[in-house]
């Protein structure tokens, strides 16, 4: 029997079973349960608390606002920008040999400096051929020249033979008619008239004569002439081949044509270069920005805007210009091979549009030059 009675739990033998402790139980849970549904809300128990942080979030709103509409509404900037410069090639525009290059790598040179010299002594003799052919010129100039003023005088000399035979025509015409009607007339003889007859003809001839020495004369004026156009056709030749000559010996010195930096500099003494071939390349002191700006960018970019600007290389450099022009198309329509939006499935891309931006003043302890990345910012709105 003991061991069939089952053991009885601690908390049921301490569990009261006398009725009115179980009412005081039950009115002790009715009287918490009235106090937590009577417990106020947490506006009702923090109410300064939350109107401090409404107001905190609202101040917070505005000064985010404030901040955007003083330090972000009124710019427009990008990291698509570069320096710009018009770089070109600095060629030799004749060919020979270097004799020296009077420059270094990244050297700066004023406007009219020597670069490079070319070996001048194949120009040199040209020269010196053109002025010679120029003096053989003058020469056959002044020879004609004579040749005219003697052509001259045996025209002259042989107008005045000329005069000397028709007076002596005119008075062998006269004779022959004298004789020739005294004959007929029976007073002359025969004789005579015929003497008369042959002086004439002999006068015609002297005449004739006369005039094929006129004639003589004047071709050989003319043909003197001519010599003397084609001399100074053949000065003219002479003066431009010396010309050319000189040009080709200017040429042989290679010279800055405006102040910039030599930047690639591959010639070198003793190197033989065609005409045409690049020695180094040129950057000119007149530098700029390119800004490529998103098209939705530019609603209010206008020429004149200043412009801050920083350098990625010398961040600690902050330099100031202003919008000089924007370009009249996007980047790619100027490209070598622009996009055909016509043909296949279009997507929309939004293009960039070259903005040029000059700088007021380039730091003279720093090294910049064409590509160095920029990033600008451009105050196309008024500061509030």
């Amino acid at each position: 029997m003991a061991q069939a009675q089952r053991a009885v739990p601690d908390d049921e033998t301490n569990r009261p079973t006398d009725p009115e402790d179980k009412n005081r139980e039950r009115e002790a849970q009715a009287s918490d349960h009235k106090e937590h549904e009577k417990k106020p809300s947490l506006i009702r128990r923090h109410p300064w608390r939350i109107i401090l942080a409404a107001i905190a979030l609202i101040a917070l709103v505005f000064a985010a606002y404030f901040v955007w509409l003083i330090y972000f509404h009124p710019y427009e900037t990008t990291d698509d920008a570069f320096v710009d410069a018009r770089s070109f090639s600095l060629a030799a525009k004749v060919s020979g040999y270097i004799d020296e290059v009077t420059v270094r790598d990244n050297q700066h040179v004023a406007a009219g400096a020597v670069i490079a010299r070319v070996n001048p002594r194949d120009y040199q003799i040209a020269v010196n051929q053109a002025k010679a052919q120029i003096e053989y010129a003058n020469a056959a100039i002044a020879n004609a020249a004579a040749q005219i003023e003697v052509a001259n005088a045996a025209v002259d000399e042989a107008r005045a033979q000329e005069a000397s035979t028709v007076a002596a025509l005119q008075f062998a015409q006269d004779e022959a008619t004298r004789e020739r009607r005294l004959v007929q007339g029976g007073a002359g003889s025969q004789q005579a008239s015929q003497q008369a007859e042959a002086n004439l003809r002999q006068a015609q001839a002297a005449y004739n004569q006369a005039q094929a020495r006129v004639t003589s004369a004047m071709k050989n004026k003319v043909a003197a002439e001519a010599q003397r156009n084609s001399a100074a056709a053949s000065l003219k030749q002479a003066e431009a081949q010396r010309e050319s000559a000189e040009q080709n010996l200017n040429y042989a010195t290679l010279t800055a044509a405006q102040p910039g930096r030599v930047v690639k500099l591959s010639g070198s003494k003793g190197q033989f270069v065609e005409a045409g071939q690049a020695i180094a390349m040129f950057v000119p002191d007149e530098i700029w920005v390119t800004a490529n700006f998103k098209e939705t960018q530019l609603a209010d970019m206008r020429p004149g805007q200043p412009v801050d600007l920083t350098i990625d290389a010398y961040p600690d450099h902050v330099l100031h210009g202003k919008v000089d022009s924007v370009q009249p198309g996007s980047g790619t329509a100027f490209s070598l091979l622009p996009a055909e939006n016509a043909t296949g499935n279009y997507v929309k891309v939004i293009q960039r549009v070259p903005v040029k931006i000059v700088v007021d003043q380039w730091p003279t302890d720093v090294g910049i030059g064409p590509g160095m990345s920029v990033v600008p910012t451009v105050t196309v709105r008024p500061r509030n």
